[in-house]
């Protein structure tokens, strides 16, 4: 299911629509609808006037990237010259964006999917700074762009000194109104609106307000009501994050994306297994725990706020995503979770987000194994966990 976010559709288009028009530069992480929101704009700008480029797909060598652009375009004016040398080839590329024209000869619009991906070339010779001198570019065409990445970080350091034209749209949380769009099938069964209220508040704390969270939970949840006519969103998160589960595919996806796009893979991952355990912690506190100087750590901790792993807040770190959090506990390890340690660890999760008015909820997560304990002692645990 596509959710309409109209508001940001409206934002982008009238930043298209200005004069002179404004490059907006959409940014936000694996799973929040970058992509999807793209193939949106293409749709209602039209396809003759329109034309998607995916950067990560095609920055292969700047001969091919040439081609595949060039190959693909919708717009009549003649492709530039197939260049053989590579910076020929990045030259003829950028006045292809520049220069290409629609029907009647007006301005086009590209839609530049995962834009950094250029950087690609810049191991490539006499292309040293692609990504400057593809924004000076852009700043001073006649024709229309939008940008995205899902390395926010990054895009935020190099649009620093970039010109007033580009203008940053960071990809908002799902609202909870937008989150009751998920669950047309759970709205249109026999529940109270009450119920259904409850359900969308669940799914939008366990994912953390994350399209793509909230989607598989929500299909999940969907999935469990016509199998056996009820469910609960912790309980659904259980089985996206077994083994060959949806969201734990996700997120292996996506660590091991960021990490591969940063320094120091190692180190790295070793932060990570310290900060799934313990978060916020300082500086200090990691260094004594990885075991390596506060100097050193500090440039692993860099890297990781590079590729939006880990955020900093008051000189504490933890990681951006808690979702991603818990699927580093549950998966970095030498054997991944049985079914009572994962039904174990997604209850835990739940205590953290859940709103504690809805603690049937997050005892229902726990699978088998809570539901047998339901009275005596692990009745006494949960509300020590409450309290908590």
């Amino acid at each position: 299911m596509m959710i309409m976010r109209s508001g940001l559709e409206r934002r982008i288009l009238s930043a298209l629509d200005a004069s002179p028009s404004r490059i907006p530069v959409i940014l936000g992480g694996c799973g929040s609808g970058r992509t999807q929101l793209l193939h949106r704009l293409r749709d209602r700008l039209g396809r003759t006037s329109c034309q998607y480029i995916d950067i990560e797909r095609t920055a292969t060598t700047p001969e091919r990237f040439l081609t595949a652009i060039t190959a693909s375009t919708p717009f009549r004016s003649a492709p530039p010259p197939q260049a053989t040398a590579t910076r020929g080839a990045f030259e003829a590329a950028l006045t292809f964006l520049d220069a290409a024209r629609g029907p009647g000869n007006e301005p086009t619009t590209f839609l530049l999917d995962e834009i950094l991906e250029l950087r690609t070339f810049e191991s490539f010779p006499g292309l040293r700074n692609v990504l400057r001198e593809l924004l000076d570019r852009l700043a001073t065409s006649g024709n229309r762009f939008v940008l995205t990445s899902r390395y926010v970080a990054r895009a935020l350091r190099l649009l620093r000194d970039a010109t007033p034209r580009f203008e940053v749209v960071h990809i908002p949380p799902i609202s909870l109104e937008e989150t009751r769009e998920f669950l047309p099938l759970l709205a249109a069964m026999h529940i109270s609106a009450l119920d259904l209220v409850g359900q969308a508040r669940a799914v939008h704390a366990l994912a953390d307000g994350r399209p793509g969270y909230v989607r598989a939970i929500a299909d999940a949840l969907a999935a469990m009501y016509e199998r056996q006519g009820a469910g609960d969103p912790v309980s659904a998160l259980s089985g996206l994050l077994a083994p060959d589960g949806r969201l734990a595919l996700a997120c292996c996806f996506s660590y091991e994306l960021r990490l591969h796009r940063a320094r120091g893979y190692g180190a790295l991952k070793a932060i990570l297994e310290i900060l799934s355990q313990e978060e916020p912690l300082t500086l200090t506190e990691i260094a004594q725990r990885l075991r390596r100087t506060p100097g050193s750590t500090k440039d692993y901790l860099s890297w990781l706020e590079d590729v939006d792993l880990v955020s900093a807040r008051q000189k504490r770190y933890s990681f951006t995503d808690p979702l991603m959090r818990l699927w580093v506990r549950l998966y970095c390890r030498a054997l991944p979770p049985g079914e009572e340690e994962l039904a174990r660890e997604v209850q835990a999760y739940a205590m953290t987000r859940l709103p504690h008015a809805e603690p049937e909820l997050a005892l229902a997560g726990a699978g088998g194994v809570a539901a047998e304990h339901a009275e005596g002692d692990d009745r006494k645990n949960w509300g020590i966990i409450e309290i908590d």
